[in-house]
């Protein structure tokens, strides 16, 4: 009876290499780093031939390996404040999909609005020394400012825009955009117009700045016609919170719900107690989430590009990456008004 030999991994791990993939597809090591990367001065045979035998040996590339011999990895680190909320979610997925046939991978942290957690994020991917960064806003501690700053890590911020220099950013005027809603009410009609917000993060904030603005310009504004809670933004707040206003200020005419789960919550009281919209009380949202044209009467909001803004950030940041030039450092992709029958 014959024994056939067992066959030896090159490593003691029984790790396939990057070398052993090199062998087997006859090529370079060199050019199997780069074509599994995805750099365009490989030639596309190469590149097929070079996947083909890493598929072949089940070759999976060792993320820390390739940070050390190139001082950076293949990673992306993202932070958002959270994942239950759909606008995050879509920036996500504009950003891997734009990312990932670039060769990059993206790494995902939730910061839960909280700068004491971003910043143990931020510690903890940088030890890992990843390519790039994408973070949400501007509202951060110093010392992760400072982070950021000394690991000369390329970095984008999202959903707020600022012209000061040496900061690449994506996104659109979250005052603007508050002030446009509450406009549009006024030109309905309204003078007493409530703003709800939720959760109270910088960009809540911003938009609550340009209601104010936009009220105080004609003359109507009533800081007693605010309704501000620090808790999560949810239809089950959004409801508690219209029921709150309209006991206390029954007058209101109009409200300016922060968030769009919100204003749907609202809309949902607003049915459960005989409470007309538009005719009684006209209800304006914000980011035009998935559901708000369904409700009863369809929602009246903001749309927020946060696809096209995963999108643009993930071209800049490949740029920067890659220490091409950019044409431009800070890029407003506006917003859009959709009226719809609530208000």
């Amino acid at each position: 009876m014959s024994i056939l030999p067992v066959q030896r991994r090159p490593r003691a791990s029984g790790r396939v290499t990057l070398n052993d993939v090199a062998r087997a597809a006859e090529v370079s090591p060199i050019t199997v780093s780069r074509a599994l990367r995805g750099e365009r001065s490989v030639a596309p045979e190469l590149v097929e031939r070079v996947r083909a035998a890493a598929q072949r040996l089940g070759y999976v590339p060792d993320p820390a390996a390739r940070a050390l011999a190139s001082s950076r990895s293949s990673h992306v680190a993202v932070l958002i404040p959270l994942l239950t909320n759909t606008l995050f979610v879509d920036l996500l997925e504009a950003v891997h999909r734009t990312l990932l046939p670039a060769g990059y991978q993206t790494l995902i942290g939730v910061t839960h609005y909280d700068p004491g957690e971003e910043e143990q994020l931020l510690q903890s991917y940088m030890a890992h020394r990843p390519a790039g960064l994408i973070v949400t806003g501007f509202d951060r501690s110093e010392s992760a400012r400072q982070l950021i700053a000394a690991s000369g890590v390329p970095c984008v911020h999202v959903m707020e825009t600022t012209s000061a220099p040496g900061v690449h950013c994506v996104g659109f005027s979250q005052a603007d955009a508050g002030h446009a809603i509450t406009e549009h009410l006024l030109q309905r009609g309204r003078r007493r117009i409530a703003f709800v917000g939720a959760q109270l993060d910088p960009r809540v904030m911003q938009r609550a700045e340009g209601y104010r603005r936009c009220l105080r310009a004609a003359g109507v504004y009533d800081p007693k016609l605010e309704l501000l809670n620090p808790e999560r933004s949810s239809i089950a707040l959004g409801a508690q919170l219209f029921e709150d206003l309209l006991r206390t200020r029954p007058d209101t005419d109009a409200v300016f719900f922060c968030n769009d789960d919100l204003a749907q919550g609202g809309l949902l009281a607003a049915l459960r107690l005989g409470v007309k919209v538009p005719q009684q009380v006209a209800v304006a949202g914000f980011n035009d989430l998935t559901g708000s044209d369904q409700m009863w009467p369809p929602l009246t909001t903001v749309h927020t590009p946060r696809t096209e803004i995963g999108e643009c950030a993930a071209r800049m940041l490949l740029q920067l990456m890659r220490k091409q030039p950019l044409q431009e450092d800070h890029v407003d992709l506006g917003y859009r008004l959709v009226v719809r029958e609530s208000s």
